[in-house]
């Protein structure tokens, strides 16, 4: 039914004040592919994705879109007096217009109208969207009530209920912006599955490393390449990054021949200048223009050897940024709760210990209190019951990254991002505005780190990070000395820090309807 449907760009040019941001994008998506757009942080990723859905107008080059659209952001804008009624609306708008124009053209009977109208209604699947649209809802933990103002709700229960109503949607393409943000694992099995079955197009930018491998039919790597190419690859992303890395290595490799071969080449020539110098000038006797003529033969064939050899010289590979942390050091006792709660939010039945080197992993569906326990830990909320003690510096790396003066600079506000490997030399001078939220979300990590931290509280530090930093801070807080507590729903992630003693909260107000995952299956 929808095998017209595709995504097609050609030449895709955008750029800022910085420099070019997407530079040349020419690509084809078709109904049933699924692309997986990754790449570093401030690589382009989101601007990309706007440029495909039309909500932003590129410098150059072209964008083809055929279907219907929808486009899932990372940040979800709200009006003040909108409700979650609202926004249900609006998502089952075209399916309650496809109904209202079959019913009026039922009576009185129009039987061109009617055909028209009855195509209309069974391409967007009308008659099952209500029921898509409770299923979604209840599947992503965002079932409110209809009147409940959105401005009431958390800034991950505005996202879910918002997911959920694009979902219900069933847009012909569908465009998702960090789709695992504020998720977690039922939600996440829901999302997954959604989008597999998916009948048209699906770009998605995540950093989700086992929904790219669960879901993803190709990947789209803008990360700098050795013909300033983007790169498509298949596979899943186990296989991306050993292909990523294989590319890399060959790239330095024929960086470092080739460099080699010009200071040869120059050395050549100029030496060979300094016989033709000398060849013109011989001691007394014959041949010795001759000998001249084959000197000046010499360097010219030397130097157009020279000049083919930097017309197809591979560009220096840009080094990456390595994450760099801190050496953090403590010992002993650092931290101490006793059974918490915070009415309607967190119910701690046991207390909680971390000592130099412990590691904690804090988990639970959405809603359970994960980050209210951690802002108590951080001695940021003050709970109705229990009592927390610190014998150290702590530091809370927050689930959104916020800062007191958007206009000052990166190095203003943490004089040591570029030193931690997070940032840019260019980006570090540049204002907080201007970043890009997954370098915002950097500059929260570093100002976290920079404290010096004896216990380092991560609430769902993996959103809108690229993926190798995921990695690199995956493996840096499996060393370090300090204490750590993490909650996240990432589950690669989750599975790394495996051997962790892990606290499991429940919901204190209600818990997931059982009814969800039996109706799944028939979405």
């Amino acid at each position: 039914m929808r095998s017209h449907v595709h995504l097609t760009t050609q030449d895709l040019t955008k750029g800022y004040e910085s420099g070019p941001v997407v530079d040349g994008v020419s690509l084809k998506v078709s109904a049933g592919q699924r692309l997986g757009i990754i790449g570093e942080n401030g690589r382009g990723k989101t601007t990309l994705l706007r440029l495909l859905a039309g909500d932003l107008a590129p410098d150059q080059g072209t964008v083809t879109r055929h279907g219907s659209l929808s486009l899932v952001r990372q940040e979800m804008p709200f009006q003040e007096r909108e409700t979650v009624g609202d926004l249900l609306d609006e998502a089952l708008r075209v399916s309650r217009l496809a109904l209202s124009e079959l019913d009026s053209a039922a009576e009185p009977f129009d039987e061109p109208r009617y055909e028209r109208a009855l195509a209309h209604a069974e391409d967007v699947e009308a008659w099952d969207a209500e029921r898509r649209a409770g299923i979604a809802l209840k599947a992503l933990d965002a079932d409110h009530d209809r009147a409940t103002p959105l401005a009431t709700l958390s800034v991950g229960q505005r996202y879910r209920v918002r997911l959920a109503c694009l979902l219900a949607e069933r847009a012909d393409v569908l465009l998702l912006d960090e789709p695992t943000n504020h998720l977690d694992a039922a939600a996440l099995g829901f999302l997954t599955e959604r989008l597999r079955q998916h009948p048209g197009v699906t770009v998605l930018v995540s950093h989700d490393r086992a929904l790219l491998d669960d879901v993803c039919t190709q990947l789209l790597d803008l990360d700098p390449t050795p013909d300033g190419e983007v790169r498509l690859h298949g596979g899943g992303y186990r296989a991306f990054k050993e292909a990523k890395r294989a590319e890399r290595q060959r790239w330095e490799q024929r960086f470092a021949q080739e460099a080699a071969e010009h200071d040869e080449l120059a050395d050549r020539v100029e030496r060979a200048q300094s016989r033709l110098q000398d060849a013109w000038r011989p001691p007394k006797g014959a041949f010795k223009h001759k000998r001249g003529t084959r000197a000046a033969n010499k360097m010219r064939t030397v130097a157009r050897r020279l000049e083919e050899l930097d017309d197809q010289r591979v560009a220096a590979p840009p080094p990456p940024l390595r994450f760099t942390p801190p050496e953090l050091t403590a010992s002993g006792d650092l931290l101490h709760a006793t059974p918490l709660e915070v009415p309607g939010r967190l119910v701690l039945d046991e207390p909680i210990s971390l000592s130099a080197g412990e590691k904690l992993l804090v988990a639970g569906p959405n809603g359970a209190g994960k980050t209210t326990l951690l802002s108590v830990l951080a001695g940021r909320l003050a709970p109705a019951r229990g009592t927390v003690h610190h014998a150290g510096r702590v530091a809370l790396l927050a689930q959104e990254s916020s800062f007191e003066d958007e206009d000052a600079t990166a190095a203003q506000v943490c004089p040591r991002v570029a030193e931690l490997g997070l940032l840019t030399a260019g980006d570090v001078a540049r204002p907080v505005r201007l970043l890009s939220t997954g370098q915002r979300r950097r500059l929260a990590l570093a100002v976290a780190l920079s404290a010096g931290p004896h216990v380092l509280l991560l609430d769902e530090p993996t959103n809108h990070l690229s993926i190798a930093l995921v990695d690199e801070l995956t493996e840096a807080l499996l060393r370090t000395r300090a204490a750590v507590a993490v909650a996240t729903h990432d589950r690669q992630m989750r599975t790394d820090f495996g051997r962790w003693r892990t606290v499991i909260l429940n919901s204190p107000s209600r818990s997931r309807e059982s009814s969800v995952a039996s109706e799944q299956v028939l979405y």
